[in-house]
């Protein structure tokens, strides 16, 4: 098996060390502090022998096989060796990562790839000036990527074309859905579809249109029952005969509602407050529960995977 390495062993960089151990890979998990790696290997340990139990581990192999593949490492030299694809999961922050590729720019070989799990810095921010640049590539996971297969691949316009086939062609092999972004663009793609939801959703709540809670309704109800199979797009295409006819016939009425789209929201002052009561009321900002809510939300992506994952081999 290949050697994947992932750099320090937060929640991303555990959850991509199952993804990649249930594909058959060999993982290094990478961190300064022996003891991050210790609890890292635990959580991991815990999390697969659940989902092995409950029916829902991922790969051919069985929860200890999988273990047996995931090694750690306190030296970045010796983790690099051998390594074929590096996946870093530092914290969201532009300075450590660029500190972390320089360091690897120095030790790494001409064939490994060198991948970030940014959900927002841009390629050319984290990678200009590497002389490994054509190697470099940013690979997006959704949190949480166990669960949603989803992988953004965004090259830095220097990124050689083989760096993103290899990577996407990883992706695919491990179970993900990787899609490719032909260039790179501020919030990359998930975000800039989630934020025109999240500002409209504000806006309608804002000017009272509707409650937060049968706001959020519309979506898991309504929209999102439809787009967990399929896109917008291919939703256009089936709402009417084919594309050309949807556009025929509600481009008018559509232009008409995206007219009265207001300015992007401040996000701020007593919308805030409205909206965080409403949830705040249906789910208390206290850590059990918020725990306990996010630990229903991971079931029921688990469950949604197993039944799209049924859909599609019917």
């Amino acid at each position: 098996a290949d050697i994947c390495f992932f750099l320090f062993s937060g929640l991303i960089g555990c959850s991509w060390a199952m993804v990649f151990a249930a594909g058959g890979f060999k993982v290094k998990l990478y961190d300064i502090a022996q003891q991050q790696l210790t609890s890292a290997l635990e959580n991991i340990r815990k999390q697969m022998k659940e989902l092995e139990k409950s029916g829902f581990l991922k790969g051919a192999l069985s929860a200890e096989q999988q273990l047996a593949l995931i090694s750690t490492c306190t030296d970045l030299k010796a983790a690099v060796e051998g390594a074929t694809f590096i996946q870093e999961c530092t914290p969201e922050n532009l300075e450590l990562k660029k500190k972390i590729f320089g360091q690897l720019d120095l030790i790494v070989g001409d064939n490994v790839i060198l991948s970030s799990s940014t959900s927002c810095l841009l390629p050319s921010k984290l990678f200009t000036g590497l002389k490994h640049v054509k190697q470099c590539i940013v690979s997006h996971p959704v949190n949480p990527p166990y669960f949603v297969p989803l992988v953004e691949i965004v090259p830095h316009p220097e990124t050689d074309p083989s760096t993103t086939e290899r990577t996407y062609a990883l992706m695919k092999k491990i179970g993900q859905s990787p899609v490719k972004l032909n260039r790179e663009i501020e919030g990359f793609v998930l975000n800039r579809l989630q934020y025109a939801v999240i500002s409209e959703a504000w806006r309608l709540v804002g000017e009272g249109i509707m409650s937060p809670t049968d706001l959020d309704l519309v979506m898991s109800d309504g929209l999102g029952m439809r787009y967990a199979f399929i896109g917008p797009l291919e939703t256009m295409h089936l709402n009417a005969q084919g594309i050309s006819d949807y556009c025929e016939r509600y481009s008018e009425g559509m232009r008409l509602v995206l007219n009265t789209f207001g300015p992007v929201p401040e996000f701020s002052g007593e919308i805030v407050q409205k909206v965080n009561q409403a949830m705040s009321e249906k789910i208390p900002v206290v850590p059990k529960v918020l725990d306990a809510r996010r630990k229903w939300r991971d079931e029921c992506l688990t469950g949604l995977a197993k039944l799209k994952t049924q859909m599609k081999s019917d």
